[in-house]
Formats: C-alpha cells, sequence, structure tokens
C-alpha cells in the first residue's frame, strides 16, 4: 500500500478550511503544510498539527510536498500555481482558474510544457448525480438534446455585502457564482458557440449585476437560457436544491436544470428521467417519469480522491487548466454581450 501522498495547503479561508476537513476523512492523504499570510493562519496549522509559512514559496522548498491544494484569493490563484508547477508539484487549483483570459492561458501553456499536472476545483463534476446525468445525457437517453434552461434565483443577505470586495466589478453572481453553472452546462451539454446577455444591478446598485438573464446557442445545436439573480426569494439554485453543501436550506422538490431532449427530458438535481412509452409518442400521450439512481457522496471528497490519482500520475485531471479556461472565456463571452448588446462566441483555448 502506497504511503499518504503529503500535500500542503495555500489559504486557509473558507474553501481552504472545506479542503482541510474532507481531507482528514482520506487514508491515501495527508496535509503537510500551510502557507498563508493571514492572522490567523498559524493558529490554525498549529491546531492541525502541520508546518506552518507565512510565504508559499518558501513552503515549497522546505516542506517539499508531493502536491497542492490552493485556496487563496482568486487574482493569486495563477501566479501561484505558476510557483508550484515550477516547483515540479501538482495542484488542485480553486476556481475560478484565474481572473483574466491571458493569464488562464499562461497556465495552460505552462502545465502543457512542464509536464505538471493541474486540476481545478469545479468540484461540482465529481458529484455522483452529474456523473449520472453525464451519462444519460450521452448516451442518448434523451435523445437529440433540443433545449436546456438553467436557474440560479435566491437571495443572499444584505450582511454578504459588508466585506467591500463584495461590491465591486468582478465580484458579482457571474464569476463568482454563475460559473458553477456554466461549468456544468459545458461538462453536461457540451461547447457554447454564441451567448447573448442582459445583465442589471437595479436591486442593490453595486458596481456589479444582481440579475442576468443569458442566452446560449451549444455547438450540438441546442438552444438554452440561464436566468440568475442573488437578490430574489427563490428556491431555484442549485445550492438550494442539490443538498450539496449542508448550510444551505434545502428545497429538494426544486429543479435547477432541466434538459429536454426528442426522447425524453431530465431534471436536476431530482434526476427525474421524462419519455413516452412508445417511441413515436406525443403530446396526446401521458408522458411518465422515472428516479433515476445514485449513489450519494461528498463531491469535495471524491474530488480529494480524484486528485491524488492524479498527483500521482495515475489519470488525468477531470478538469483541466485548458478546460477550465474555456469556462472563464464563457464568462468572458457573456460579461461582453451584455455590455455591447451583440452576440459574443467564446474565446477558443487550445489544450
Amino acid at each position: 500500500m502506497s504511503s499518504p501522498l503529503r500535500i500542503a495547503l495555500i489559504g486557509t479561508g473558507n474553501m481552504g478550511q472545506q479542503h482541510y476537513q474532507q481531507l482528514k476523512t482520506l487514508n491515501e492523504a495527508t496535509l503537510c503544510a500551510v502557507a498563508d499570510p493571514g492572522p490567523h493562519a498559524s493558529g490554525l496549522a498549529k491546531e492541525w498539527g502541520v508546518e506552518y509559512f507565512a510565504d508559499h514559496l518558501q513552503m515549497l522548498e522546505q516542506a517539499k510536498p508531493a502536491a497542492v491544494i490552493i485556496a487563496n484569493p482568486n487574482v493569486l490563484h495563477v501566479n501561484t500555481a505558476l510557483d508550484c508547477l515550477a516547483a515540479g508539484v501538482p495542484v488542485l487549483l480553486e476556481k475560478p482558474v484565474g481572473v483574466h483570459l491571458d493569464e488562464a492561458r499562461e497556465l495552460v501553456t505552462a502545465s502543457k510544457s512542464s509536464g505538471v499536472a493541474v486540476l481545478v476545483g469545479h468540484h461540482r463534476r465529481h458529484n455522483p448525480l452529474i456523473v449520472r446525468a453525464h451519462e444519460l445525457v450521452h448516451s442518448g437517453a434523451l435523445g437529440r438534446l433540443s433545449t436546456v434552461t438553467a436557474l440560479w434565483q435566491l437571495r443572499k443577505p444584505d450582511s454578504y455585502f459588508e466585506t467591500a470586495w463584495r461590491r465591486e466589478p468582478g465580484a458579482g453572481m457571474l464569476l463568482t457564482n454563475l460559473i458553477h453553472d456554466l461549468d456544468l452546462l459545458r461538462h453536461l451539454c457540451g461547447e457554447v458557440r454564441q451567448v447573448q446577455a442582459i445583465t442589471s444591478n437595479s436591486v442593490r446598485g453595486f458596481a456589479n449585476e444582481d440579475c442576468a438573464a443569458v442566452l446560449l446557442q451549444f455547438d450540438n445545436g441546442a438552444l438554452g437560457s440561464l436566468t440568475g439573480s442573488d437578490a430574489v426569494a427563490a428556491p431555484w439554485s442549485w445550492e438550494l436544491g442539490s443538498g450539496e453543501n449542508p448550510v444551505y436550506p434545502r428545497q429538494a422538490d426544486q429543479p435547477c436544470y432541466l434538459l429536454a431532449g426528442t426522447a425524453g427530458a431530465l431534471s436536476i438535481p431530482q434526476l427525474k428521467h421524462w419519455h413516452y412509452t412508445q417511441a413515436d409518442g406525443g403530446w396526446h400521450q401521458p408522458l411518465v417519469s422515472t428516479d433515476e439512481p445514485f449513489s450519494v457522496d461528498q463531491a469535495l471528497r471524491l474530488q480529494l480522491q480524484h486528485f491524488v490519482r492524479v498527483a500521482r500520475g495515475e489519470v488525468e485531471p477531470l478538469v483541466s487548466a485548458a478546460d477550465a479556461a474555456r469556462t472563464l472565456a464563457l464568462v468572458e463571452a457573456i460579461r461582453q454581450a451584455a455590455e455591447t448588446g451583440r452576440a459574443c462566441a467564446p474565446a477558443l483555448i487550445e489544450d
């Protein structure tokens, strides 16, 4: 049996602490060091019984981890990851892969040229219900995918915005929240050819959006919509419907994604599969529904288990730097479409 993989953590904020809690449950990996200049990080390292470093470069040199989880602020993601790749250390990088496409491309190039793996933390792809949904769509169970309806509608409390940066450009729900939904739409439905979008900040008046309506045309011909708001009293979102994170009160009967094809339809996260009993059925025949089975497990824990295998060279990353950069490119296309009033195509990201 292999020795536990020695993993270091860069960044001990909310996501860093969530990664630590999941890491504790694994036999195949162990936390060996923490790097974070923040005032509370040294205390956490002491509590967790690992080495503490204010500077991640010093940590890489002295602790010599076999792999690193990066969960520091978004603007530091790429530069920190590049330092790890230069040291030959595989990386699990929290989403978003970067803030700007140019830096994301730089990371893609560095990972390719160095041969050091990068797994980006779009953890929802590891959720067993998404694994099952992907199997259904790509097995042809829905026939030819034709329409996609995605919803992300809830209300963030006023206290959420007491932190100044959350009121500033770039901290709106597009990059912070809808990037998750857009990544899953790419994963389930394929690449997006072009988008149209309208955004608004009319509810709060902050420098970022609080409402968005997006139209998507997929390469396979399917048409989709994504309607989002973090300022409405509504139950339609992954957070409230999936039960993935227990801090959110669950609305288990409410869907956030509706996928419809020529042979059937699927609601997510319920995984209710709708179809006719006859191949040529139509609106005069009743639709029947099947609750598709799936295992229940923690997506973050499954992602960490996958990362251990990635770091050991056993498998390729489920979400590579290039893959995650395509989701960032889609976000950028939506932002551009909203600003210009024109249909925009996501920038091409090569592997």
